[in-house]
């Protein structure tokens, strides 16, 4: 058991994914206290975690804790800020997982409370396979980063990256998964409509997006060379179509984080 106490601010679905991430490598904390305001989200997470105690509508439970991770929107964070400031005890590390709101942002809404870390979660950390890129302020010393890093290793990959480049990370790896997974489980349909079994289809897609990712990104290949390697090209005449669907929504959605 590690002796911090963490609190969660906010009990969807990020704050399930690292309670599950914490929960499958045995990672037990001496207390765990969530709240929301939505007593049926808090109720189905102490049904999944037993152990965990939560706090309905009263975020000053968690916000007296060790480790602080504030799982909101950002737009609702500035009035939780506001109503916790005088709640965080001053060793306290916060965790912000919401893009856009900048660590001296938060210092300003928090009363110049400067203990602030950001990440930004991936989904596969539920399986401890995440990649959570983070940025500290600029108060932790190197031990403090590794001791907090070695806490949050358990959910899979969590490196230490500038804070500008975090909206970036939240468009290509927190949202990264959405682009994918709904192709991949077409795929799976298709697969076994053509009288392959579950787990036939399931192991060929695996290895073969895990393969396809290896050669575009870590062979000796140029992309127009990967891309060369397979002659038919199913969607060759829609290629252009969806790559402008990315670039029109992401950077959209990009240029709004980083407003």
């Amino acid at each position: 058991m590690l002796e911090k106490t963490i609190g969660f601010i906010g009990g969807g679905r990020i704050t399930r994914i690292i309670l599950e991430g914490f929960k499958r490598k045995n990672q037990v904390f001496k207390e765990v206290i969530v709240s929301d305001i939505n007593l049926d989200t808090l109720n189905r997470l102490k049904e999944k975690f037993p152990k965990i105690k939560i706090s309905p509508n009263d975020n000053q439970q968690p916000a007296s804790e060790d480790i602080v991770f504030v799982s909101l929107h950002p737009k609702a964070i500035s009035g939780v800020a506001n109503e916790i400031k005088t709640t965080l005890k001053s060793g306290a590390v916060l965790i912000s997982l919401a893009p856009k709101l900048t660590i001296s942002k938060l210092t300003e809404h928090l009363d110049n409370f400067e203990r602030i870390v950001r990440m930004i979660p991936n989904a596969c950390s539920v399986i401890n396979a995440g990649y959570n890129p983070v940025a500290f302020s600029q108060v932790f010393d190197e031990t403090e980063k590794k001791d907090l890093l070695n806490i949050l290793a358990v959910l899979g990959k969590c490196p230490e990256v500038k804070e500008e480049t975090l909206e970036a990370y939240a468009i290509l790896t927190a949202m990264g998964p959405t682009y994918l997974w709904f192709q991949l489980n077409e795929l799976e349909k298709i697969g076994i409509s053509f009288g392959l079994s579950s787990k036939e289809v399931e192991e060929a897609l695996f290895l073969m997006v895990t393969g396809a990712a290896d050669t575009l990104f870590r062979s000796e290949f140029s992309p127009e060379e990967v891309m060369d390697l397979i002659p038919a090209k199913p969607f060759g005449e829609e290629e252009e179509n969806i790559r402008n669907i990315y670039r029109i929504k992401l950077e959209a959605l990009y240029k709004k984080l980083k407003g």
